[in-house]
């Protein structure tokens, strides 16, 4: 199934809300604990996505979710969103899966309403007969109660996690205390008859008929006028606790049956913490319910659950099960803590790719922030090396292609036969200069830096698939090669024999460029020829209006013209270098030029364009002596029969991980430019990525997982 995690950052991105306004929340899962129950989801063989609750959720859902209008399977969203800002901020995440039409877990907005409302929550307890402590509404804190009994404990209405929580026991401290949190909150300030005694908190999972009351947890106070404070909640280890509570058994089944009464009698679903205090004579009294009850591991719903015995694991995946039995009337499996190594390979790899993303993210940073500019020589071969070691580590051998203009070429094997299941093709130069280099650096759901959709990305992609694969112990399975080459900037100038060679020795060819946004295999690429034009005369009057700058101007001009509005290729001018001598007018100039076509005969045609408006002479101007250098040339890439086949076995099985794909035209030409027609080739098998060598070339962060994950699948199919 197909589910997706919904978090909040720790603080509101400007970007991410059109305007701040209201109270902003305070409680927020930490980046680690997102991942944790996203790989829990992930062993329990679902698709995960991991998308952040602001402004752009709509949209990231709308490309992830399936459509069921259209027959596709449900999804789900795991809500960890706490909300951004504002009153009831519980409610927003689920208010809006509501309008959307997307199943969730945990309750509805009405449940979250009224829990996240203490006072609603404490009125709705006492029309239900449950005991709570009594309690007295202050808005300003001159307000006066005649029957108002000491001590009391004071907090702030629509807070959780114990937010300015303070017992006084006297009006002159009561009034500074509600002033106080008044100004703070902004709210109405609930003052609750404080019970001195023992607490405990009790975890509820299901729905009604079938709900699961986990064991009792006691949070062990010491002092029976003590409580449990923000800061004892979010410090390390917090305090003590005690699981199962000591408690004689009719007093347990008791404080069950108001936990299980409480849960349904405020409408909530899937899961709940309920916290109850108990005083002196052994009356339970319930303070509050949590409705979106801390999932991390040293929360008491965790604490109780491994009591219970539960691993981290399939208590997440239980509180998704019970919401896919409230909504569909069937659960989903759900897989043990370690992997099964029967499970399909795809839940096998995503499993173990979630666990290691944060190793595949500190490989990508390092291959980003090292610049690999084509003529960085040393730099390109510091990052073979880098690479070198992590493949020797997976049982592959090397062989260096030496170069001397670029950084060596490598070739790696993981088997000593003539043939290949399978090569891989990508590079590690970029062309960004010296003065160009973007460092790695996460911005929403999109890590950006130079080279990182073009290359970089895809070479993690690949390291994590055959991580994965020799996690499921298939990788000696695969007849695998690599073939790294440094010259991509240059159009493969220098390694497209090399290219051929190995293609030839291999059943199917696959590059590691970035798919488009949209999750596009490249099934076609434009080819590309370089020209370098150089224009001489001889004229060196300044005064002579007539120089090689207007010529130049006028050429460039019908060079725009002729790809004006044209979709099946493109010319870019992408350097202008004009000098004269002795400070004179420019009397020589060199243009580049790049030509991207669709077809070989456009290819062709747009040579003998490019080369006719080069050689015309303009009436009045100046004789010029013009040298047309086409300095590299790379043929376009069209879908033979043999890459629809590919594609559609790949079809097959970003199907079964419920990954969109779609075929893609890519302009940028590609290695696999130089793999014969007749053999299988594709690209794009990297990181979902855009904006190519620029400033904001970017991946989604989510999609190194899941295309990892893909090619892992693919890598052994194309072994069988």
């Amino acid at each position: 199934m197909k589910v997706a995690l919904i978090y909040n950052e720790s603080k509101i991105d400007p970007d991410d809300v059109i305007n701040v306004f209201g109270m902003t929340t305070k409680e927020h899962y930490s980046p680690k604990a997102v991942e944790r129950v996203a790989r829990a989801l992930e062993k329990g063989g679902h698709t995960v996505k991991v998308i952040e609750g602001d402004i752009h959720l709509a949209d990231e859902l709308r490309e992830f979710m399936p459509r069921v209008i259209d027959g596709d399977a449900p999804g789900m969203v795991f809500n960890m969103a706490y909300g951004l800002q504002g009153q009831n901020r519980y409610t927003h995440v689920p208010a809006m899966m509501e309008m959307l039409g997307i199943p969730y877990i945990g309750s509805g907005p009405a449940g979250h309403a009224i829990v996240q409302d203490k006072v609603m929550t404490k009125i709705v307890l006492q029309k239900n007969n449950i005991p709570t402590p009594g309690f007295w509404v202050f808005r300003t804190a001159e307000d006066k109660f005649d029957d108002l009994v000491f001590p009391v404990i004071v907090k702030p209405k629509l807070e959780s996690t114990s937010m300015g929580m303070e017992v006084v026991d006297n009006w002159d401290d009561l009034r500074p205390a509600v002033a106080k949190q008044i100004e703070k909150y902004q709210q109405d300030i609930l003052v609750e008859q404080f019970i001195p005694g023992r607490e405990f908190a009790v975890g509820v999972i299901g729905n009604s008929p079938n709900l699961e009351v986990l064991p009792i947890v006691e949070i062990n106070l010491g002092d029976p006028d003590k409580i449990q404070t923000k800061g004892d909640k979010v410090k390390k280890g917090g305090i003590d606790k005690t699981c199962p509570a000591p408690l004689s058994k009719e007093k347990t089944e008791e404080l069950k049956k108001l936990c299980v009464n409480a849960f349904t009698s405020l409408g909530l679903y899937d899961y709940t913490r309920v916290d109850i205090r108990m005083d002196k004579d052994e009356n339970f009294y319930i303070l509050e319910l949590n409705s979106m009850a801390s999932l991390g591991m040293g929360g008491s719903l965790v604490y109780a659950a491994k009591t219970a015995k539960y691993t981290y694991e399939s208590l997440i995946n239980k509180i998704l099960d019970v919401a896919v039995m409230r909504y569909f009337g069937e659960s989903t499996p759900v897989q043990e803590k370690e992997p099964d190594m029967s499970k399909p390979l795809r839940v096998i790899a995503r499993t173990y790719l979630r666990g290691h993303l944060q190793s595949l993210k500190e490989n990508l940073r390092d291959f980003v922030n090292l610049n690999t500019h084509v003529y960085n020589i040393d730099n390109i071969n510091k990052l073979g090396n880098i690479i070198s070691r992590r493949l020797k580590h997976l049982g592959f051998n090397e062989h260096v292609h030496k170069q001397f203009d670029v950084g060596d070429f490598r070739f790696f094997t993981n088997h000593d036969e003539p043939e290949n299941d399978v090569l891989i093709v990508s590079h590690m130069d970029t062309h960004y200069g010296p003065n160009d280099l973007i460092n790695y650096y996460e911005s929403g759901d999109k890590i950006l830096g130079s080279g990182i959709a073009e290359s970089k990305g895809g070479i993690v992609v690949m390291l994590g698939a055959l991580h994965a694969l020799r996690f499921a112990k298939k990788l000696r399975k695969v007849k695998c090669a690599i073939l790294l080459t440094t010259d991509d900037s240059l159009g493969g100038r220098f390694s497209k024999e090399l290219v051929e060679q190995y293609s030839k020795k291999s059943r199917y060819i696959i590059g590691l460029k970035s798919a488009s946004k949209e999750g596009g295999i490249i099934t076609t690429c434009y080819g590309r020829n370089d020209y370098q034009i150089r224009f001489t005369t001889q004229q060196t009057s300044s005064a002579d209006i007539h120089g090689i700058i207007p010529v130049l101007g006028k050429k460039i001009s019908a060079i725009e013209k002729l790809s004006k509005d044209e979709k099946d290729y493109r010319l870019r001018t992408t350097s202008i270098v004009a000098q004269g001598s002795h400070g004179h007018t420019p009397n020589y100039a060199t243009l580049s030029l790049i030509s991207s076509y669709k077809t070989p005969q456009l290819g062709q045609s747009l040579d003998s364009k490019i080369r006719s408006i080069m050689k015309k002479r303009e009436v009045g101007s100046p004789k010029l002596e013009i040298a047309i250098n086409q300095v590299q040339t790379r043929p376009p890439v069209m879908e033979e029969e043999s890459d629809t086949s590919f594609y559609e076995l790949i079809e097959d099985l970003a199907k079964k991980h419920e990954i969109k794909i779609k075929r893609h035209e890519q302009i940028m030409s590609s290695d696999i430019s130089n793999v014969p027609a007749e053999l299988p080739a594709l690209d794009g098998f990297g990181p979902k990525g855009h904006k190519y060598r620029s400033p904001q070339e970017y991946i989604v962060h989510d999609s190194i997982v899941e295309r990892s994950a893909l090619l892992t699948s693919i890598l052994y199919k194309c072994s069988e």
